[in-house]
């Protein structure tokens, strides 16, 4: 059986005041494209499929017309919730497109056993058996205690979510030994592992609980397709413990990375191999830094990847050159006559942050409350100690008001 593993689409992002549109729609095009050629039996979106809980409309047209493409391709769709997306919003359209092959796990169920799947093989017979397991809420599998210090409910919320995976786990056995069929068992999670590397673009999904999951605590599957960190990579150097990554940058710290799906084979013996299908670039995207003598060649190095029809989304941080205050015209000059568009200026050092242009396209709705409280802490001029304690103190206080609302 083959599964294409995937994650993290975040249909309907927003980049700083630009749509993704096209690119999505290109990396889907091309996806059907790699269901078709490598006749892949199952689709697997382990999380964030869109970027909020009320994704545009465009975003809603691309996954449903991608149910239909799948379809009629012969493939069948899972499709898991993450932190980004909305439980409503996902289980709405759920009972009409299970009629397509789809099947969609927007929450922890009420009954474990609505976790345990059977995926089938282009042909109809069972293929395999998911653990399909979403984004865990701490409400969803643990109750707050009283008097608990931080650490304990870190471990608290650790130790439920290992048991939520072992329970969901011997049920899956169980229902290969009463299908009497030797079928590999794949788990699914979108969530933070011990040791992953991550991008500015990851949220923090458990708030002042739990940092990472670690890897001991999954349960002993075949395959564990995992979610929400947007760099590819092996978990702990596992060859069965894989996040797929994010088909396109989501942040400019991304930009440099080979975004990736994954081609997952097994069979009753278990996991057979791991293939790394390149996902292509749709749009340029690049980072550029240095001083102002230095950046006019960097930024027409980059622009080589760009034309005028689709021009390079530029990051540009300057070194040095303390504070000027014609920063933005500079830059402006610089870029002028080239193919490229600059959506951020930032400056390496100093407490000016970002430039009027960035100040003018970033927006409340793209950052997190912690981004916010951020920024706003380094306005102020307060020694390392004294800030990382406001930190800290911070992120107590948001992460108490979220239990009081569960």
């Amino acid at each position: 059986m083959r599964i294409l593993h995937t994650s993290d689409w975040h249909l309907g992002q927003h980049f700083m005041g630009k749509t993704r549109q096209a690119e999505h729609q290109a990396f889907l095009d091309w996806l059907l494209q790699q269901v078709q050629q490598h006749a892949v039996d199952v689709v697997l979106v382990a999380g964030d499929i869109f970027d909020t809980g009320a994704p545009p409309s465009y975003a809603r047209e691309l996954y449903n017309r991608l149910v239909v493409d799948l379809h009629h391709a012969g493939t069948a769709l899972l499709v898991l919730g993450g932190n980004h997306d909305s439980v409503a919003t996902l289980a709405e359209s759920r009972p009409l497109l299970s009629c397509l092959g789809a099947s969609v796990v927007p929450a922890v169920a009420d009954d474990a056993a609505q976790q345990v799947l059977v995926l089938p093989q282009r042909d109809g017979t069972p293929g395999a058996i998911v653990c399909a397991i979403p984004f865990i809420r701490p409400r969803d599998v643990l109750q707050s205690q009283a008097g608990q210090s931080a650490e304990e409910k870190q471990l608290s919320l650790q130790e439920a979510i290992r048991a939520h995976y072992q329970a969901v786990y011997q049920l899956a056995c169980a229902k290969r030994e009463a299908l009497r069929m030797p079928l590999p068992i794949i788990a699914t999670g979108h969530l933070t592992t011990v040791g992953a590397s991550a991008s500015e673009s990851v949220r923090e999904i458990y708030v002042g609980a739990l940092e990472a999951f670690p890897t001991s605590a999954f349960p002993p599957a075949d395959y564990i397709a995992l979610g929400h960190i947007h760099r590819p990579q092996q978990v702990g150097g596992l060859e069965h413990i894989r996040y797929s990554g994010s088909p396109i940058p989501l942040s400019f710290d991304e930009a440099g990375q080979q975004k990736q799906v994954l081609l997952v084979d097994v069979d009753a013996i278990g996991l057979l191999g791991v293939t790394a299908l390149p996902v292509p670039r749709f749009q340029p995207l690049q980072s550029v830094k240095g001083d102002l003598t230095t950046l006019a060649a960097a930024i027409t190095a980059a622009a080589a990847s760009g034309t005028p029809a689709q021009p390079v989304w530029l990051e540009v941080l300057v070194q040095g050159d303390d504070y000027l205050s014609d920063l933005q015209a500079r830059i402006n000059s610089l870029t002028a006559e080239l193919p490229v568009e600059v959506l951020r200026i930032r400056r390496e050092r100093g407490t000016a942050t970002a430039s009027l242009q960035a100040e003018a396209r970033e927006t409340l709705d793209e950052l997190t409350p912690f981004e916010v409280f951020d920024k706003r802490l380094q306005q102020e001029a307060l020694d390392d100690t004294l800030a990382a304690q406001l930190q800290a103190r911070y992120r107590a206080v948001v992460a108490s008001l979220l239990e009081d609302e569960a």
